[in-house]
Order: C-alpha cells, then sequence, then structure tokens
C-alpha cells in the first residue's frame, strides 16, 4: 500500500485524496460518514477530498434519496487521468518554449530535493542527453533507493538512444553497466556523489538521507568537467 500512496502523491493527490480514494477503491460504494470514519480524517476534510476527486473524473456518486453514495471510478481510470493531463500539457507547451526561449539565462543553476528531484534530474537527462551521458561517482544508489525507477531509467535510455559512459569503484560495477563502456578505480574512492555529464549540462545528485541535487546548464563548465572525466578515463583500469 506504501507504494500506491506514493505514486498517488507523485500524480498530485493530496493526503486526503489518497485515504479517500485507497478507502473507496477497497470499500466499494460508501456514505460520507462511513469514508470519513474508515479513512480517519474529519467530515470537512472529506468532502473536500471527494470535490477533488471528482474533479480528477475519478470518484463518482449516486443521490438515493437524500443520501449521496460515493464510488470509485475504477483503477483504469488513472491511466486516463494521466493521458489527459498529458494532452493539457502538449497544448500549452509551444507557448511555454517560446516563453521559455525569450527568457532563458545561460549558465543557470537549479536545485532539487528529494527522490521526486533525482526523478526530475534524471528525466532531463533523458531529454538533453544528446547521444552520450557520461557517469563517474556511482555507486549504485539509483538502484539502491529507486529500482523500480532505476529500471525505467535504463529503458528510457535505450529507447532515446543514449548511450552511457561510466567510471566507476571497482566493486561497485551494477547489472545494467556495459563492460565496453565502463572502466574503474581504486575500491578505496568512495563518494556519495554522482556526477553526470550530458549535453551542455552537468548534474550532481547527492544520495545522502534525503537526497539532493544540481543542475548546472553552462557550456563552458561542462566541457571542463567533460576533459576531466576523459582525463580520468584515459587512466582508469578496463575490466
Amino acid at each position: 500500500m506504501a507504494r500506491t500512496e506514493e505514486v498517488l502523491a507523485n500524480l498530485g493527490f493530496s493526503p486526503n485524496e489518497i485515504k479517500v480514494y485507497v478507502m473507496l477503491n477497497s470499500h466499494g460504494q460508501s456514505k460520507a460518514g462511513k469514508i470519513s470514519k474508515s479513512a480517519k480524517i474529519d467530515r470537512s476534510s472529506c468532502y473536500n477530498s471527494l470535490k477533488g476527486l471528482i474533479e480528477k473524473g475519478l470518484v463518482s456518486y449516486v443521490s438515493i434519496g437524500k443520501i449521496k453514495w460515493f464510488q470509485s471510478a475504477g483503477p483504469k481510470k488513472l491511466l486516463q487521468y494521466i493521458r489527459e493531463q498529458e494532452e493539457d500539457v502538449k497544448e500549452i507547451i509551444p507557448e511555454l518554449e517560446a516563453q521559455h526561449k525569450i527568457s532563458k539565462v545561460q549558465g543557470q543553476v537549479r536545485l532539487f530535493k528529494g527522490l521526486k528531484g533525482v526523478r526530475t534530474i534524471l528525466q532531463d537527462i533523458l531529454r538533453e542527453g544528446k547521444g552520450e551521458n557520461i557517469v563517474f561517482g556511482n555507486e549504485s544508489q539509483l538502484e539502491e533507493r529507486m529500482p523500480a525507477y532505476q529500471k525505467q531509467f535504463v529503458r528510457q535510455l535505450k529507447e532515446n538512444q543514449i548511450s552511457v559512459r561510466e567510471i566507476v569503484r571497482e566493486d561497485r560495477a551494477n547489472k545494467t553497466s556495459d563492460p565496453k563502456r565502463t572502466r574503474y578505480v581504486s575500491k578505496k574512492v568512495k563518494s556519495p556523489v554522482v556526477t553526470n555529464i550530458y549535453g551542455d549540462k552537468i548534474a550532481l545528485i547527492i544520495w545522502t538521507d534525503e537526497p539532493e541535487g544540481v543542475i548546472i546548464e553552462n557550456e563552458a563548465a561542462a566541457q571542463s568537467y567533460r576533459s576531466y572525466f576523459e582525463f580520468m578515463w584515459a587512466h582508469a583500469k578496463k575490466k
């Protein structure tokens, strides 16, 4: 259930909307009073959550006499909800792209926090990878902390035809590492920071208890980091 709640939160559901949706999905048609009690939220919060879910098209109700009976629209409706959001975003992208080009500042730095922030950084790599993502400092943190997303990310790298070249510690190559594109440094070299260099950007992911990340968009900085990587690559061990 924790995974369900995590996914719904990532879709923008409020904590109370998650409680109400999960309750209705598992209990079926219910009155507001029962929903409030089962979800352990007050009546006012329950009604607000029901209203939000109805607006999303994920909950409906029928009136029998003066009583409203609420029910979830079914799990597959979530996919339709996501597709509708995607269509709405596609509709406004041309306008946003035009504004972005006008207002974009070269050399910008963006900060991110938490696992959701890490996901945002990796999605940027998928969008801007331009053929190759070079990585050092990887300790298989993504595979250990976000295993489900790690599989999705590796699949999307292949779909976007982005190759990965990486330098890792001798004992830390992960299952998806390509031996021909991986070189190794001593086991003594440890780092909680993973550096990705792609296009004109550098992404630093700091794998502390609550991960943090930075994207630096600067052509000169990216070239400098890439130069350091190539030096390390030339001196690192092959398998």
